[in-house]
């Protein structure tokens, strides 16, 4: 038995820990959702026509499965089933394919319009379109299709799993060896930030039941996969990483960059659900004293996962504030409560590249308030 949420119903609020009132933290809560839903200057949300919209990526005016399935998670998580359902309509008109090797997956990027910019699927998008999903079943109940909830995920993650037996030049997302997500289907390579252990643990409840023992055995690998891609010495995961750990780079000669700050963020979601490994929770301290060791709050720069910096700053600082801080679920060291404090005066991110830092802003303010909840 684990005192993980999961198991005791008890969800940690380290807000409170540092003396900030129920009152107050859902306030900032109720006013973060609806700058970031409804503000006309800063939303990122905006509806098409009279039942769909999308999350717009503001920095690259367009929709992507990242910020759709993470709109969808949250608005079953602040009960806004109304906002769900026109994200949810939106994806599966405009991104999902119905035909050729994609069947099933979902283009990572289409205009505004609905237009594909992208046939491409990108991993972290399904496995969040089928927790939220499952989280919107159980809050609200199955409707007709497409919003039989449950049955849109198990559908999307049996796609994930056995693309390549369902179609004709398909390939799963998984893979069947070392039980990782990949990059994308085709690469034999992952991405940390897309290791998400507790909605395996999840999925191994909800899935198709041939398939519970892997999402099983997948939780257990992806907490080893995120102790071989962090530095030890700095806590710091690559961007990309090889099956064995090591970084791959991609895009850029950068290990530490955008998509390597949700790993903290994980980590702290995976100890506040589930509890299965405290182990991780150092990996999240090493991250925390390097950065509070080494730098001034919010002048951060591209770097190695040693710690070497780059002459090239980091395009989502406000995102590695929120992480570091959501990493305090896990972590046990001299400055978790420093990091929650910090992102507690810290504001939302304005201007054109807002999306990014804002989303993982809001996951990481309802994770330390003990407001992101599992409905199974």
């Amino acid at each position: 038995m684990t005192d993980g949420a999961y198991y005791t119903k008890q969800y940690p609020d380290l807000f409170s820990e540092i003396g900030i009132s129920h009152e107050l933290i859902k306030k900032k809560i109720d006013e973060t959702f609806n700058t970031m839903f409804f503000d006309p200057e800063d939303k990122l949300y905006f509806e098409m026509g009279k039942d769909m919209g999308y999350i717009m990526d503001t920095g690259n005016n367009d929709a992507r499965t990242e910020g759709m399935s993470y709109g969808m998670m949250m608005a079953v998580q602040m009960d806004r089933k109304d906002i769900f359902d026109r994200l949810w309509l939106f994806s599966k008109t405009y991104m999902q394919h119905t035909k050729g090797k994609y069947q099933g997956y979902f283009a990572w990027s289409v205009a505004t319009d609905g237009t594909k910019n992208y046939d491409g699927p990108a991993p972290d998008g399904e496995e969040y379109f089928a927790m939220a999903l499952f989280f919107a079943s159980s809050r609200w109940g199955d409707g007709i299709p497409p919003f039989d909830y449950s049955a849109q995920a198990r559908e999307i993650l049996r796609h994930c799993l056995h693309q390549a037996e369902i179609v004709k030049g398909g390939k799963a997302m998984w893979d069947n060896s070392n039980y990782y997500i990949k990059f994308v289907p085709e690469a034999a390579y992952s991405d940390p930030s897309y290791h998400l252990p507790h909605f395996y643990e999840l999925f191994a409840l909800k899935a198709d039941e041939q398939d519970r023992p892997f999402w099983k055995k997948a939780a257990e690998e992806s907490r080893k996969y995120l102790h071989m891609s962090c530095n030890k010495d700095t806590g710091m995961a690559p961007e990309y990483a090889k099956f064995d750990g090591t970084p791959k780079l991609l895009f850029r000669d950068y290990e530490f960059y955008s998509d390597a700050y949700r790993v903290a963020m994980n980590i702290g979601l995976d100890a506040a659900w589930f509890n299965k490994d405290n182990s991780l929770g150092e990996t999240v301290d090493k991250l925390q004293a390097f950065f509070s060791e080494n730098t001034k709050l919010g002048e951060y720069k591209a770097y190695t996962i040693t710690g070497k910096p780059f002459d090239e700053p980091a395009m989502h600082p406000v995102a590695i504030i929120a992480t570091n801080a959501a990493g305090s679920l896990a972590a046990k060291g001299k400055y978790r409560h420093q990091w929650v404090k910090d992102f507690w005066e810290l504001p939302l991110r304005k201007g054109e590249r807002r999306y990014y830092d804002n989303c993982l802003y809001f996951f990481s303010l309802l994770m330390l308030a003990g407001k992101y909840r599992i409905y199974i």
